[in-house]
């Protein structure tokens, strides 16, 4: 059967009747009526009201809690990878613990030493060299008044007296730390430059030490060898008085020139001290300033090729560190 477009009127037959009108026409619309109700009947609530709509189970729960999604649970983070790492806010059961100062000493241990404050003065900072001005400005040492600072010396291979302070004083106060005491440094490369003299030993004095040690090396002719302490001498002038300090600072020398000896070896300087390995000068501001007992040692001559070879080894720099820390330790404990 073909499809006749919506335009198109097909003619209409002559219409018989073998009915009533009314008869035919409720004949046709009652089929349609009774369709009409029951799918009224099957879409319609009661009361022929819209039936409630059902929403999915996720949408439920959204409108259930607030239009945003929930947090996660805390295992959920767990299960997410989340770290403490530290910071500010973290559980303070596993947080980091914070890095101590370089100049303020680590907690003490227990042992002999306990109680005991030690500063380590590791001689010249190696920034000095690029702060020529300001380590070269004049301070007043009591006596007279001196250069701030100087960049120290080095062997001959280049290797300095301020790389080699640093390292002997670590190894020194991981020793006198082990035994319980609190160690606290001048500088540890932490600052640009310095510190000046006079501040080196105002450090000491203010943190009331029970003794200071002033690490060097010396930077004699070669063939000069050997180590030697130096001792403050009877000074009163001006801000300096070490009229107080001159007999520990002594005891504190000879014990230290002492197990020096025993610890690596090494003969007292051949060149200064007449063979006693000890020194008494009245020129250095460290010293002349100091309220609390202290000494310098020169571990050795770093412009003499035997001393060099053993200023630049990391075992021998063991060595002094233990010679220094044991005449410390006899000292304290005395």
């Amino acid at each position: 059967m073909s499809y006749v477009g919506p335009d198109s009127h097909p003619p209409r037959p002559p219409r018989r009747f073998s009915g009533g009108p009314l008869t035919v026409t409720l004949a046709a619309l009652v089929p349609t009526c009774l369709a009409g109700w029951l799918i009224y009947e099957a879409t319609s609530g009661p009361g022929g009201s819209e039936p409630p709509r059902t929403l999915p189970a996720s949408s439920q729960s959204a409108q259930g809690s607030s239009s945003t999604e929930p947090s996660p649970s805390t295992s959920e983070k767990d299960g997410a990878g989340d770290k403490d790492d530290g910071k500010e806010g973290g559980d303070p059961s596993t947080s980091k613990p914070a890095k101590p100062s370089k100049t303020s000493g680590r907690p003490a241990a227990s042992g002999p030493l306990k109680g005991k404050v030690v500063v380590i003065d590791p001689g010249h900072n190696p920034g000095n060299a690029k702060h020529t001005a300001e380590i070269n400005r004049l301070v007043n040492i009591g006596t007279n008044r001196k250069e701030c600072d100087t960049t120290g010396t080095s062997t001959n291979n280049g290797y300095t007296e301020a790389q080699f302070t640093l390292d002997v004083s670590h190894r020194l106060r991981t020793l006198l730390e082990k035994q319980g005491a609190t160690v606290k440094f001048t500088q540890d490369a932490d600052r640009p430059w310095g510190p000046c003299v006079d501040e080196r030993a105002r450090i000491g004095n203010e943190a009331e030490a029970d003794a200071v040690v002033s690490v060097h090396a010396d930077g004699s002719a070669a063939g000069n060898r050997g180590f030697h302490v130096i001792l403050p001498a009877s000074v009163k002038s001006g801000a300096a008085d070490t009229t107080a300090i001159v007999a520990p600072s002594r005891d504190l020398g000879e014990r230290i020139a002492g197990k020096f000896v025993s610890a690596t070896g090494s003969a007292p300087s051949n060149y200064i001290g007449d063979g006693t390995g000890l020194d008494v000068r009245k020129d250095l501001g460290g010293l002349n300033l100091s309220k609390v007992p202290k000494v310098f040692i020169e571990c050795g001559n770093m412009r003499d090729a035997k001393d060099e070879a053993l200023l630049t080894s990391g075992a021998w720099r063991q060595k002094a560190a233990q010679g220094i820390s044991d005449g410390i330790t006899t000292f304290l404990n005395s």
